[in-house]
């Protein structure tokens, strides 16, 4: 048995367009079509004229994954841990080289993760987007140099403390 519209009318009566002309059960036998190819039916010439194109990314926004985040995230915190409980509790000799240890792990999981990042596209506030042909703002640069020496300078004079 093949599926196909219903003839729903009753006591053989047929149906009827509009203007007396009888349709067959699945519609129309001609159609009226008008300059374009539109049926009368259908959609208007003006409303068929489309506007500006609009381009749409389709491939999938790129994210960091899970696999790549555990790692840092692993070496930050062990870095952190190495750098904070020498400078915290003072274990005697050893403990400014353990400090440093856990600084230099540290600053390997951030730079790491700054990697990362940018391999995915993303990028420092005020600097521009990788590939965007724009130059750096010196300003922005200047900021963060100064923001990253001066933890720096910190570090190694709180570490230099402990001997």
């Amino acid at each position: 048995m093949e599926a196909g519209p219903r003839d729903t009318a009753h006591d053989g009566e047929r149906h009827t367009a509009p203007d007396g002309a009888r349709l067959s059960p699945d519609g129309p036998d001609s159609q009226q079509t008008t300059a374009g190819g539109v049926t009368d039916d259908g959609p208007s010439e003006a409303e068929l004229a489309t506007g500006p194109e609009v381009e749409v990314e389709l491939r999938p926004q790129r994210r960091l994954r899970i696999w790549q985040l555990a790692p840092i995230v692993v070496l930050a915190a062990v870095g952190s841990l190495m750098f904070a409980f020498p400078l915290a509790f003072e274990f005697g000799d050893g403990g400014a080289v353990v400090a440093m240890l856990g600084l230099l792990i540290s600053s390997c999981a951030a730079g790491w993760g700054m990697m990362a990042a940018r391999r995915v596209g993303h990028t420092w506030p005020g600097l521009p987007e990788r590939g965007s042909g724009r130059r750096p703002d010196w300003r922005v640069v200047s900021a963060y140099t100064l923001a990253v020496t001066a933890v720096a300078v910190l570090a190694v004079w709180r570490v230099a403390r402990l001997r």
